[in-house]
């Protein structure tokens, strides 16, 4: 089992010839000529997606994308020690980025739309979540270069470690002026190059890549001090900040429930409110009568029973009744009532109405079940209900229970087990108005 297991996850008999990766790899490091049109056009492509917020343009930009060619190659030159490699790797990643930020920089000056749409905002605040992704996407990236049955994988690693996205995004920051902007995008950029080159080092070592010079233990260990320094300068914000994001998606989901439980509130109805996780407020607009400080104080304290007792409970009046107008407003919130309870009413018939439409299909399944293990000579059953015409009324209150029993064609049931069963089904169906039927199966004849 362990062998057929090993023979599964194995990797080294599908990988690609040493020297045939190593040339990819160094083809795929090279901006010049057709790469750089090609990254100054995707870059373009993804700045106009973002800027028009369409998620399918986005997409194609990281596509067409070339980024991925020197991030991969300087993870792989460090793995085979190959440092003209990657000196070659870092200088023309550096390149690219310029180029990117430059056409990106410039879109968005000249752009008529400036307003940040939700795609944008989106490559803002990185988190722990984006450096599993670009860790991950960078295993498979890099596994795919180094098979032989390379698929449609490094297209797909292109889209989930999203290198284009944010190089726009920093672009925006740039030209607009808002630099939070530029620095949570370019620091997204950053986690996905550090993690993507990462797993490059990480699988070419595994896989035991060829080394292609011989350097020092000394400047091995301090090159592994340095990335490892690299590597904790560029995780540990992202922890804090997956951390803080899930802080907030709890307080926004108690804070929706403490909002639902005081949106009626002493004849004040809850008109409006907000709910900032980041800065732990919630704001409340109340209609209806005016606020006393005591029952300010009550609203803040039930905070505590939903563990956000932290918040900050603004509460403002927005619109208020005098008091000379109390008896009105009273009577109007009595009419209010009882137009809410009579809707209410009208709902659970309505409901009990579906649900009684919707068992009438189960209960013929249900008698069935339930007969079968007493007269196993009964295959199916059909069952209905009707109303009684005649001449002179029609009584819709009295409805009938037509049952029609179908027998296997070797049996057939006696006067008194049919009497049995028609007693049987009264009681079990709670009424007297049954019409029984029993019919043969003559199935074959």
């Amino acid at each position: 089992m362990i062998r057929k297991l090993l023979k599964y996850i194995n990797l080294k008999g599908e990988i690609e010839d040493f020297e045939e990766i190593h040339q990819s790899i160094e083809k795929g490091i090279i901006f010049k000529g057709t790469n750089l049109w090609i990254l100054v056009f995707a870059i373009i492509i993804a700045s106009v997606g973002l800027n028009t917020n369409s998620t399918a343009v986005i997409i194609g930009a990281m596509l067409i994308s070339p980024l991925m060619g020197p991030i991969n190659g300087m993870g792989y030159s460090i793995a085979i020690n190959d440092y003209i490699l990657f000196k070659r790797s870092i200088k023309n990643f550096t390149f690219a980025v310029g180029a990117s930020l430059v056409a990106s920089t410039l879109y968005f000056i000249v752009s008529p739309v400036s307003n940040a749409q939700s795609e944008l905002l989106a490559r803002t605040s990185p988190t722990i979540y984006d450096v599993l992704i670009a860790l991950f996407g960078g295993f498979a990236g890099i596994i795919a270069i180094s098979s032989k049955n390379k698929g449609n994988v490094i297209p797909g690693v292109a889209i989930a470690t999203a290198l284009m996205p944010p190089l726009c995004t920093a672009g925006y920051g740039l030209a607009t002026g808002q630099f939070t902007f530029f620095f949570g995008a370019f620091y997204l950029f950053t986690i996905n190059t550090v993690c993507i080159a990462l797993a490059s080092t990480a699988v070419a070592q595994i896989l035991k890549f060829p080394i292609r010079s011989n350097i020092e233990d000394a400047r091995k260990k301090r090159i592994n001090q340095i990335i490892s320094v690299i590597l904790t300068i560029t995780i540990l914000p992202s922890i804090y900040l997956g951390y803080k994001l899930v802080q907030n998606e709890k307080f926004t989901i108690n804070a929706g429930k403490y909002v639902k439980s005081i949106s009626i509130y002493k004849g004040n109805y809850l008109l409006k409110d907000e709910i900032n996780a980041d800065k732990k407020q919630i704001r409340l607009v109340y209609g209806g009568t005016s606020f006393s400080e005591e029952d300010r104080k009550d609203i803040i304290r039930r905070a505590v029973d939903f563990q956000i007792d932290t918040a900050d409970v603004k509460i403002e009046q927005g619109i208020a009744f005098e008091p000379d107008q109390r008896d009105k407003s009273l009577s109007q919130e009595n009419s209010l009532r009882q137009e809410i309870n009579r809707l209410n009413i009208q709902l659970k018939e309505n409901e009990q109405r579906v649900d009684s439409i919707k068992s009438r299909f189960l209960i013929g399944m249900q008698l069935l079940t339930e007969i079968s293990p007493l007269y196993p000579q009964i295959e199916s059953c059909n069952y209905s209900e009707g109303v009684t015409y005649s001449q002179d009324t029609i009584d819709n209150r009295l409805k009938t229970s037509v049952v029609i029993f179908t027998t296997k064609e070797k049996y057939s049931l006696n006067l008194k087990e049919r009497n049995q069963i028609k007693e049987w089904l009264q009681k079990r169906l709670n009424t007297t108005l049954v019409m029984l039927f029993f019919q043969e199966n003559d199935k074959g004849r």
